[in-house]
């Protein structure tokens, strides 16, 4: 818990202004989304912890057409990376 607390705190909240109780809880929810099911987590050779680990690309040419979209959370504080289909 005390991991999760720093981390939520060095990462979101240290860089955000929070207008009230309500914002705060968004804010909070979004964080914990982001945290469960997209943020890579070192520990578990990078999968994340509610996924199974994707299966690994060792096709040349299908490495050489992926295509990576971004998406932003939280006015770009958080961002998404992943594979276009």
């Amino acid at each position: 818990m005390e991991r999760w607390v720093q981390t939520c705190r060095h990462e979101l909240l240290d860089r955000t202004l929070i207008w009230n109780q309500r914002h705060l809880l968004y804010v909070l929810r979004e964080f914990e989304r982001f945290y469960n099911f997209h943020r890579p987590h070192q520990g578990i050779a990078n999968a994340r912890p509610l996924n199974p680990l994707p299966p690994p690309i060792a096709d040349p040419d299908q490495i050489a057409c992926l295509e990576v979209r971004r998406r932003d959370r939280l006015g770009g504080i958080l961002h998404e990376d992943e594979h276009a289909a």
